[in-house]
């Protein structure tokens, strides 16, 4: 048997390649969009990629799997479990509780796992030349490493309401069924810490059915179905706004892209004509360098891990935009951007010193300099953390404005008083200084050390109080 976990870590998302060596035959189990990394592993191990799968219709993440069918000819095995209107909307062989898919001399049986979705399956893997026991099971957003799957998506990102607590339920009997399991069987989920799929995910990428029935909070609960809902509705993070448009580009027919786009350097003409026109600026920079002088309107979103979330948080997908960033860096935030469907990209430029535009700057306090700010009447200092981070610790008299829903609450934030922003290390409050300068509040500050060191250096936090 051949394995490969290939691990995105922008997206804290897992896919597989698992392949019959006798056979020369694989399968691809939830494909991120740029599927040249499945082409070259199958060429590079003599396998031709017969198999194509999916966990579930994903929302956080635009799926390959159509991409890598026509590149490739492989059949696509989706499920048909959990009622028509979660039946994918294009060409595939449906998938059913129980059914088995081969590949070459291995096997996936599918076991249906509601709960983080209606239609969500599980593959339990037997490799039959070894042994005639299962091994392996992909759980996509079911299981995770310390979690499971949230099941509030549908009713938060995709507002379809009610579903949030019947999903609950049905994740309380799919742990039930899951449990069954061998203990030694290996767990491969689909997502690994940093994910919004979940709110404590491990960062070790896979475990076993065993040492999650002892770890995990899901498996603690014995009977108690009421109490197993209560904490698993409980303080979920924010869903990224993108999430429902994912949801329906993952279900429906959609144009593919099966190679990296490449996109234009931009002449400082055609670059100030499409600014004046308002086209939308990602400015990808360090926040420090982008503090020190950045174009008017243009939003700070640092090429790190978290760059295609925030992006996604903050674009709707008919805008175009422009990135400010190196040559060297716009393969990997391509490959960022088209991981979540935002192909709508004008160009680039690398710099915004010698485009004739005044720049901008944005003001930096220290700890020693917010302190003196607490307190007073004319400032608002805004907190710009998620709900449940500030629920368990905030700074006396903060108020809280989560960044990623800001533009639709800038009525909460003061243009008169001196507004003084923060998050937990800055890269978050660097993003919310940006929006706000976009919408013209003029008195802004950032304190960039943020909760980080304001606990690390003994200062009190109060809980539990969120707008």
């Amino acid at each position: 048997m051949f394995f490969q976990h290939v691990y995105d870590k922008t997206l804290a998302q897992a896919s597989y390649v698992i392949g019959c060596q006798v056979k020369g035959e694989a399968i691809v189990i939830d494909a991120k969009r740029d599927i040249d990394t499945y082409l070259d592993i199958a060429r590079q191990n003599n396998l031709k990629i017969t198999h194509i799968a999916e966990t579930h219709i994903h929302a956080d993440f635009l799926a390959g799997s159509r991409e890598l069918a026509e590149a490739t000819g492989a059949q696509l095995y989706l499920s048909d479990e959990g009622g028509m209107e979660w039946q994918y909307r294009y060409p595939h062989i449906g998938l059913h509780h129980g059914e088995v898919i081969k590949i070459g001399n291995l096997s996936l049986e599918v076991l249906h796992t509601p709960g983080h979705t209606p239609e969500s399956i599980s593959f339990i893997l037997t490799d039959h030349p070894a042994t005639d026991k299962p091994v392996m099971v992909f759980t996509g957003d079911f299981v995770f490493v310390g979690d499971i799957g949230r099941p509030d998506l549908l009713e938060k990102a995709a507002g379809m309401s009610g579903t949030q607590e019947k999903g609950a339920k049905q994740m309380f009997q799919s742990i039930k069924r899951f449990g069954e399991l061998p203990s030694y069987v290996q767990l491969w989920p689909g997502h690994g810490a940093g994910s919004a799929c979940g709110k404590s995910l491990g960062a070790v990428p896979s475990s076993t059915v065993g040492y999650e029935k002892i770890r995990n909070w899901a498996f603690q609960f014995d009977d108690d179905q009421e109490g197993f809902v209560s904490y698993l509705l409980e303080d979920q993070p924010e869903p990224p706004t993108y999430f429902a448009t994912m949801k329906r580009l993952n279900k429906e027919t959609r144009p593919l892209l099966v190679e990296i786009p490449q996109h234009p350097k931009l002449t400082n003409a055609q670059f100030k004509s499409a600014y004046q026109n308002g086209v939308t600026v990602i400015d990808t920079r360090n926040k420090s360098d982008f503090g020190k002088g950045f174009l008017p309107g243009s939003l700070n979103i640092q090429d790190n891990n978290s760059f295609a979330t925030w992006v996604g948080w903050l674009l709707n997908y008919q805008e175009q935009f422009v990135l400010v960033a190196k040559e060297a860096q716009m393969e990997e935030l391509t490959r960022k951007l088209m991981r979540i469907g935002l192909d709508n990209m004008y160009g680039f430029i690398e710099n915004v010193d010698d485009l004739g535009i005044e720049l901008s700057q944005s003001e930096i306090v220290t700890i020693e300099e917010f302190k003196t700010y607490l307190g007073q009447e004319q400032v608002q200092v805004v907190d710009v953390r998620g709900e449940s981070e500030f629920k368990n610790g905030h700074i006396q008299g903060a108020e809280h404005v989560f960044v990623g829903t800001m533009e639709k609450n800038l009525h909460k934030i003061s243009k008169d008083k001196q507004v003084v922003i923060h998050c937990q290390s800055g890269d978050r409050a660097a993003i919310a200084n940006s929006i706000l300068q976009k919408h013209d509040f003029k008195h802004v500050k950032t304190f960039s050390g943020g909760m980080k060191e304001w606990i690390e250096k003994d200062n009190p936090v109060v809980k539990n109080k969120a707008n």
